[in-house]
């Protein structure tokens, strides 16, 4: 399913890329494994904050379109049980 209301995430995710470049910058200069786990680790949770925003967004309105409809339930919890074994 094609959603175009996960734009505003676009600018957040583009941050995130400047983190894992400049980590990829820091391993090549060889800076203190501290300071380069410190980024990581501030990435990893930019991440996760998208993650939990776009799954938000998809209990909010495609679950609840699914089960208002009651169209493709089965298959929506399908889906969320396996995103949510991953996490």
């Amino acid at each position: 399913m094609k959603s175009s209301c996960h734009k505003p995430l676009i600018p957040n995710l583009n941050r995130i890329s400047g983190q894992i470049k400049g980590v990829a910058r820091m391993v090549d200069e060889g800076q203190y494994c501290i300071d380069i786990l410190d980024q990581l680790r501030a990435a990893k949770s930019a991440i996760t904050t998208v993650e939990n925003k776009i799954l938000e967004k998809h209990i909010q309105e495609c679950v609840t379109v699914s089960l208002q409809s009651q169209e493709n339930i089965d298959t929506k919890i399908q889906e969320l049980m396996r995103v949510l074994k991953r996490k």
